[in-house]
């Protein structure tokens, strides 16, 4: 079968739609790939909100990597359940999270655990929480180099903070946090100018720290855009999510990152309005659409297809006259945002040779698995 056939499943028919499938060869390529464009497979933190799968990390594992990033408690649970050797937590838990995060650190010892905290009360619910159950507790410092979503502004304040986070007792500074999701420029020289701003103030904060007398604080830095910027500095652990699957929203913006698309969705024709207009079972329940209309998915075996209206279960096509699609047929997917997408998906179907072989639970999409 030629390379562009890559995706055809030969027992599609197996397999009801909509349904998300994994490509683990491809997968694994990714992992190589990432691992080759770093100087050491320590500075790796890969986040594991894209596949949420216990079977990915294994493989991420099995490669090598020890240090894993999250967002939920569910993701952390599953990390530990994978006997991960390092997991941060890069969500400030709050309420209820606070004593279910704590409940992770008492009864997997042999993960270390860490999670992000930006302001003073917070600091002070850990700590008091933590001092219960005599457990420590270890806290990067989440700072706002431009996001505008969490995090404490890398100033005096930071500073400040930093300090009281080394001087708690059942609480241990590790480090700085800096996630500049808000940098998606597609062109590489003015990524990189926008990441030097928040990069600069996160080495004049370091200083600070460090001009304090207190240790060299840990930096983990960035997603995907600006992977390749952290990825030059020596003393910076990655956090690249999407890398491992891949999508086509990601694959049209960073061409400098030649990963492989590893997940498909499959879809099948339902209805025939008329001689153009087709429906398919992809709707908004079966891939994420937080973006217009448009920029949903676009169709491996139908590259003409222009999505027209969509629903909880129904998408509908505008096709070219003489298409020659009939009911029941197959359409490859690919999803322009894979990790919401993953979310929705109970599990992944596992393609080896062509042939779907086997299932792998899509575990942390779970708000509670274990905690």
């Amino acid at each position: 079968m030629a390379e562009q056939d890559w995706y055809v499943i030969d027992n599609v028919n197996e397999l009801d739609s909509p349904a998300l499938v994994f490509y683990p060869d491809r997968i694994a390529d990714n992992i190589t790939k990432l691992k080759g464009s770093i100087d050491s497979i320590s500075r790796l933190r890969p986040h594991v909100k894209t596949h949420k799968s216990i079977d990915v990390t294994l493989l991420m594992m099995k490669a090598g990597i020890s240090k894993f990033k999250c967002a939920t408690i569910a993701e952390a649970d599953m990390l530990a359940a994978c006997t991960a050797p390092d997991v941060l937590l890069a969500y400030q838990p709050v309420g209820p999270k606070i004593r279910r995060f704590l409940a992770l650190v008492d009864r997997f010892p042999l993960t270390r655990f860490s999670c992000l905290v930006d302001n003073e009360q917070s600091l002070n619910e850990l700590s008091n929480a933590a001092a219960e159950l005599d457990l420590e507790v270890n806290l990067f410092l989440d700072l706002n180099i431009g996001m505008n979503r969490t995090g404490i502004l890398p100033d005096e304040r930071a500073l400040a903070l930093y300090q009281k986070m080394n001087d708690s007792k059942h609480l241990k500074a590790v480090g700085l946090h800096a996630y500049d999701g808000h940098i998606h420029d597609v062109s590489l020289s003015e990524r990189r100018e926008k990441w030097k701003i928040g990069w600069d103030l996160i080495q004049k904060l370091k200083e600070s720290i460090v001009g304090k007398g207190l240790p060299v604080p840990v930096i983990v830095g960035g997603g995907t855009p600006t992977y390749p910027f952290y990825a030059e500095q020596a003393e910076v652990e990655c956090s690249p999510g999407t890398f491992i699957l891949w999508d086509t929203g990601y694959q049209r913006s960073f061409e400098e990152q030649k990963y492989a698309i590893a997940a498909v969705l499959i879809t099948r024709v339902v209805s025939l309005l008329d001689e153009t207009k087709l429906c398919v079972d992809l709707g908004h329940k079966a891939v994420a659409a937080e973006n217009e209309l448009t920029k949903r998915v676009s169709f491996i075996s139908a590259p003409e297809a222009r999505i027209i209206s969509q629903s909880e279960e129904h998408l509908v096509l505008e096709m070219p006259k003489g298409h020659g699609f009939k009911i029941g047929d197959v359409l490859y997917a690919l999803p322009i945002h894979i990790c919401p997408t993953v979310a929705l998906y109970e599990r992944a179907a596992i393609l080896k040779n062509h042939r779907i072989t086997a299932e792998w639970g899509i575990t942390s999409r779970n708000r509670r698995i274990n905690i």
